[in-house]
């Protein structure tokens, strides 16, 4: 059981979680710069090529269609999902965590004049 309980606590560290994190975003935010390239820019781009090439449509030369306005959309839409529901997990683990205890106070040791004080009179009794 120590080696699950070792892993758990492995996992609820930050570090991993932000790693976690980071990889997750990454790949939706991969999804959108995909669709912003295959779906808006490369279309826009081949309308003037239409033209130089005597064709009508852009479905003639791409077969799935013209600017595909809504897959790019789509991805946005799954990127901000992706991210609130891991943030939302991110919240809860947050919450769970167990609260560190703060230190125990170090008993206050005497002041700098009450030391000054026990020199003194230690000089004193030995003189």
């Amino acid at each position: 059981m120590g080696l699950i309980k070792e892993f758990k606590e492995f996992i609820a560290k930050g570090n991993a979680m932000d790693l976690a994190v980071g990889v997750i975003i990454g790949a939706a935010f991969g999804k959108i710069v995909s669709s912003l390239v295959d779906d808006v820019i490369t279309p826009a781009l081949l309308t003037p090529a239409l033209k130089a090439a005597n064709l009508e449509k852009i479905q003639e030369l791409k077969t799935d269609g013209g600017i595909l306005y809504g897959n790019f959309l789509a991805a946005v839409l799954s990127f901000l999902i992706i991210s609130f529901v891991i943030f939302l997990l991110i919240k809860g683990i947050n919450g769970m965590k167990k609260k560190e205890e703060p230190a125990p106070a170090t008993p206050a040791g005497p002041t700098q004049e009450e030391l000054l004080a026990e020199i003194r009179d230690l000089l004193k009794n030995k003189s």
